[in-house]
């Protein structure tokens, strides 16, 4: 995993990840990639395993893998995890000129356009 060129993984982040890898066999590895967002360029989606991935983050015994191509899209990026009685879900927080959606689960950067409605 090269140095500054990852994602960060919030402690409530790495400890949901870790919970859901566990639950679904393959502890201690997760995979994110980038599909397109509705209300941004970008949206994550998140999935039990390594899945042909390369490491992009690291956090209390969890690796969080990502397609090679998309690292670039994620360097600059925070992970985050909120979660109540109701439920819960994992936030992007942006740094810089990264903007993320109201919703918390999509992002774009100030070079992309957003997608547009069909």
């Amino acid at each position: 995993m090269p140095k500054g060129h990852s994602l960060r993984l919030t402690a409530a982040a790495a400890a949901e990840l870790g919970r859901q890898a566990a639950v679904a066999g393959t502890p201690g590895m997760m995979h994110l990639d980038l599909i397109d967002g509705s209300c941004e360029r970008w949206a994550i989606r998140l999935r039990p395993g390594h899945l042909a991935g390369t490491p992009i983050a690291r956090a209390d015994g969890i690796t969080l893998f990502a397609p090679a191509p998309q690292q670039s899209l994620l360097t600059g990026l925070s992970l985050d995890y909120r979660g109540d009685l109701s439920g819960g879900g994992f936030l992007i927080r942006p740094v810089g000129s990264i903007r993320a959606c109201a919703c918390g689960a999509a992002f774009s950067r100030s070079s992309d356009e957003r997608p547009t409605t069909q």
